[in-house]
């Protein structure tokens, strides 16, 4: 449940902001978060469904004075971070009754939700 990934080149990452209502904390969506993550995970985790990898993100509450353009605060929110080997592998999955019965009870918990999806230009590790 808890181990590196490793993401192929070439993959497609879709970066969806969470934002939670006034209130809400990470203790009340856990297990909404937990049994969408193992949906995903179990059901298109193959070569048709096309999901490699994933992450969940809480904000810790510090926005970077020296990577940031704009300052401000910003309120609670999760970024779910996911791998797929497409982008039509992802909306597949995502149009799915399984994962939309999973996600609606995340969303429940929701402000907004806005999942935007990226092409892989670079990756790299130090060399050691």
């Amino acid at each position: 449940m808890y181990s590196p990934i490793t993401v192929p080149f070439g993959g497609r990452m879709l970066f969806n902001i969470v934002r939670l209502k006034s209130g809400v904390d990470m203790d009340d969506v856990e297990l909404a978060l937990a049994e969408m993550c193992h949906v995903v995970k179990e059901t298109y985790g193959d070569e048709k469904g096309g999901f490699i990898a994933g992450q969940v993100f809480r904000f810790s509450g510090f926005i970077s004075e020296e990577g940031s353009v704009v300052s401000g605060s910003e309120t609670p929110h999760l970024a779910i971070v996911t791998y797929w080997k497409s982008y039509e592998q992802h909306e597949a999955s995502h149009a799915d009754a399984a994962f939309k019965e999973k996600f609606s009870a995340l969303a429940a918990f929701c402000t907004s939700t806005q999942e935007l999806g990226y092409d892989m230009l670079w990756q790299g590790v130090p060399e050691t």
